[in-house]
């Protein structure tokens, strides 16, 4: 896919109303510092559009990041970390399930798991969630490269096995240094979208 245009357009908050956009859109969840932003970034072509932290819970809004004017990808807030006061997480976890119930334009939600452990607690009742309300996500094992490749097929089994993934589903093991697995999560993207919104030059 070709990036012509990347911007963060749209910026909610707790209290925000949700827009009502007219292109699909791409929602991307995972717990704190699992890798959301560098992702995002590797996606868009850019070095640091989505603004990335080695400080767990950065992210306290949903991103809305317009691609080629055409399409968004959400960033949603991470969950679980332990430092957030649990009245801050009751208030992140809200605006993101009222964001996942009410979007129209919502396409497919990527779930962001770190390859190098068993998902989490956390990690199995946001991918459960997500069933319950009819999502299939797409598992992305993100930091693909802090393994030798020769572990990450066991890895991937692993993180599968721990959601709960179907056979048929995807867990697509990535990593924003090598850009592993960008090719394939904007195949995913593009039958949404169409091969249009690659017809463009980059800038």
């Amino acid at each position: 896919m070709i990036i012509k245009t990347a911007e963060l357009e749209i910026v909610c908050g707790v209290t925000s109303k949700l827009p009502d956009n007219l292109f699909p859109e791409f929602a991307f969840a995972g717990r704190s510092n699992v890798g959301k932003s560098s992702l995002i970034n590797a996606l868009m072509n850019r070095k640091s559009l989505a603004r990335t932290s080695s400080q767990p819970g950065k992210t306290q809004t949903i991103n809305f990041y317009a691609i080629n004017k055409a399409f968004y990808y959400v960033d949603l807030p991470g969950y679980g970390y332990a430092k957030v006061p649990v009245e801050e997480k009751a208030r992140w976890g809200k605006m993101v399930e009222r964001y996942l119930k009410k979007s129209a334009m919502l396409k497919c939600v990527f779930l962001l798991v770190d390859i190098r452990h068993e998902p989490s607690a956390n990690d199995r009742q946001m991918y459960g969630w997500m069933v319950s309300r009819g999502y299939t996500p797409v598992v992305i094992a993100t930091k693909a490269d802090k393994l030798n490749r020769s572990q990450v097929p066991k890895q991937v089994k692993a993180v599968r096995e721990g959601l709960g993934v179907p056979k048929e589903g995807k867990v697509i093991p990535f990593s924003s240094v090598t850009k592993q697995g960008r090719e394939e999560i904007w195949a995913l993207v593009e039958q949404w979208t169409g091969p249009a919104v690659s017809d463009k030059t980059d800038a």
